[in-house]
């Protein structure tokens, strides 16, 4: 039976090594996956039966794969989750978003704070969590929101809940939006509200992205103009500015995602259910914690096990990454690497090693083919290469 159901699964930061050009990124020798597998022996073996250890070295037994495996490239300049799900979803970039090492402009801050009549602090490159220890008692004695940003085209502003409500950060955030993304091209603006006294700052799960909308048509286009329902789950509703979706749900955790994913599974009987699982990214890999991260791989592995006997024969189990964040190395930064694609399935047949796709690109590709709809502008379908 051709599938007429997708579920496809992006563990945010699943990089399986270094690509070509790493180096130019800073990140030369990196592979996410591998480097924690050294340090924490991986209790993965659903995701190893899927076919997961033939593309990257986990140590211990390869079985063999159920389904379909293989690596890919990315073809667009940059390693942040707006690139690496647009280009997923069949949208390649041919300039990378621009980024900001050394801050924003002043006067992009001078007319932020006069926009939103509060001054700001730091306005720095630097880690999510150790910047809210800086100058998190600063912003409670001042309510100055906290802005920052990182390797990647990102302007972040850090609040906390009992300063700035939610809802006014993410008033401050479209205030943002306008300056930077609008304005600059930064890829996204995001929310970063946390809790806690000085010493013992948390952040929340009210954390919120504003991107821009995708320059052409995506995967996610194609497939809603052409009728096929197109759930998003996690990020994915703000990582394509809510283009392409017939309905989304956020998440607070990656227990959480999976969970609505059940859900889906008796409520959207045909389309694509798309979901970004974050926490391995930014729980673990942006504060260099490997065993975290291992553990969290773990957990997602255990709710692969219960969904595998749910898949119906009319279901394509797809599961990637958009980028990597070597939690073994210094930096916490994203990381420049190849992903794994592995695909399962009644239809798909065991077995087929994909090698290593050119794009991302190839896998939106594959599901337009799959659903019949108006081919994408870029990538490859490799369909007729996993379907019995």
């Amino acid at each position: 039976m051709k599938p007429i159901r997708v579920l496809l699964i992006v563990i945010d930061s699943a990089g399986i090594g270094e690509l070509p050009d790493a180096a130019a990124y800073g990140d030369a020798g990196s592979n996410t996956l591998a480097h924690i597998a050294e340090q924490v022996p991986l209790a993965v073996p659903v995701l190893r039966s899927l076919g997961l250890s033939r593309v990257v070295d986990l140590g211990g037994d390869a079985p063999p794969p159920r389904g379909a495996f293989g690596r890919m490239a990315e073809a667009s300049p940059g390693k942040d989750s707006v690139t690496g799900h647009w280009e997923i979803a069949g949208l390649v970039l041919d300039r990378p978003f621009p980024v900001f090492p050394r801050g924003f402009p002043r006067d992009v801050i001078r007319d932020f704070e006069r926009r939103i009549g509060r001054p700001t602090v730091g306005n720095i490159a630097a880690s999510g969590t150790a910047i809210i220890d800086d100058y998190g008692p600063e912003h409670m004695q001042t309510g100055a929101p906290i802005v920052y940003t990182s390797a990647d085209s990102v302007f972040q502003i850090a609040a906390h809940e009992g300063i700035v409500p939610v809802d006014e950060l993410y008033e401050i955030c479209g205030v943002a939006f306008d300056l930077v993304a609008r304005g600059l091209g930064v890829g996204r603006v995001i929310a970063r509200p946390f809790v806690g006294e000085p010493g013992r700052f948390q952040r929340t799960a009210n954390r919120r992205d504003f991107a821009l909308p995708p320059a052409e048509p995506t995967l996610l286009d194609r497939l809603s103009e052409a009728g096929h329902e197109v759930v998003g789950l996690g990020k994915i509703e703000d990582l394509f500015a809510g283009r392409g979706l017939t309905r989304a749900a956020h998440t607070t955790s990656d227990e959480h995602g999976m969970s609505l994913l059940d859900e889906e599974l008796a409520r959207t009987p045909r389309g694509l259910i798309f979901i970004n699982l974050v926490d391995s990214d930014t729980i673990y890999g942006h504060r260099n914690d490997v065993a975290g991260y291992a553990a969290n791989l773990e957990r997602i592995d255990r709710r692969l096990a219960s969904l595998l006997p749910r898949l119906e024969a009319g279901d394509l189990l797809v599961v990637t990454g958009d980028h990597g964040n070597d939690p073994s190395t210094p930096s916490t930064d994203h990381s420049r690497e190849h992903v794994p694609v592995l695909l399962a399935g009644a239809a798909v047949r065991p077995g087929v090693d994909l090698g290593t796709r050119p794009t991302f690109a190839d896998l939106g590709q594959t599901i337009a083919q799959l659903f019949g709809v108006t081919p994408l502008a870029h990538g490859t379908s490799f369909l007729s290469e996993i379907l019995r």
